[in-house]
């Protein structure tokens, strides 16, 4: 989902070459190092991932090898070709407990395995790299992945009644709009860690509202707990991100996340 919107933002002004799990897998080091190798790119964007948060605690040794070791096998890739990388993070790196958004210096301390083991990426990055960029994001929809907008659309039409979580705070991001900061940032040439989501903040009973109020669905939406839910993995319930270092370095404030949904709705014909 990302990975088709970052080829598209970054081709208009860079020559890229997008590779997928057909052309190489991160989690077999000799063969992403060959490939990395072979391509010799200036920049290396990293937005392979496994993101079904979910799945994620059923599959931990999966999780692990995709979202930990394979970052540090791109990254001893990148080492070896004098490379700098772009590795795509998460808010779910952290707990929760923080009742005012996070800055990119605040502790982590993920809750679920996926937010463990895209923890343990980062820390490989930074290990074994000089030159790095870690963009943090949150609540990612798009036009070629699932996502929580499509499933809500598909649920409306599914069923009479909606039951939504309203206990879990973040910021849903359009990946289109994280593609073009993620150009941004790289035009910068600064290194680090970086927060970038769309801004404001929401839970995800909300979301669903407006999403269902955009497309001008009328159904009922029951706002539930997390705990009613029952999910597998836990989730942060409060995971907003402080982005105000990304709008300084680059000058660039992505809209409102609900400017963003009713755009992807609207173009995407969602």
């Amino acid at each position: 989902m990302l990975g088709t919107d970052l080829t598209r933002v970054l081709g208009l002004t860079k020559e890229v070459v997008g590779t997928d799990i057909g052309d190489f897998n991160i989690t077999e080091k000799e063969a992403t190092v060959e490939a990395v190798s072979s391509i010799r790119p200036d920049l290396l964007v990293n937005a392979a991932a496994f993101t079904q948060v979910d799945q994620c605690e059923k599959e931990e040794e999966k999780a692990v090898a995709v979202n930990g070791e394979g970052v540090r096998n791109l990254a001893l890739a990148c080492l070896k070709n004098k490379v700098k990388m772009v590795q795509i993070s998460t808010d779910y790196v952290f707990d929760g407990e923080k009742r005012t958004p996070y800055r990119e210096e605040d502790l982590p301390h993920p809750l679920s395995v996926y937010g463990r083991s895209k923890l343990f990426g980062e820390r490989h990055l930074q290990e074994l790299l000089d030159r790095y960029l870690i963009v943090r994001a949150a609540w990612l929809y798009g036009a070629h992945g699932p996502n929580f907008v499509k499933t809500i659309m598909r649920l409306a039409r599914e069923k009479e009644e909606l039951k939504v979580v309203d206990d879990q705070w973040g910021t849903p991001t359009y990946t289109l709009h994280l593609a073009r900061a993620i150009d941004a940032l790289i035009e910068t040439g600064e290194d680090g860690v970086f927060n970038v989501t769309n801004r404001g903040s929401c839970n995800w009973y909300q979301f669903a509202c407006e999403i269902l109020r955009l497309k001008g669905i009328t159904i009922n939406v029951v706002p539930a707990t997390t705990e009613e839910i029952g999910r597998p993995a836990r989730r942060p319930s409060f995971s907003v991100l402080d982005c105000s270092k990304f709008e300084n370095t680059t000058n660039l404030i992505l809209p409102h996340w609900k400017e963003a949904v009713k755009e992807f709705i609207e173009h995407e014909g969602v």
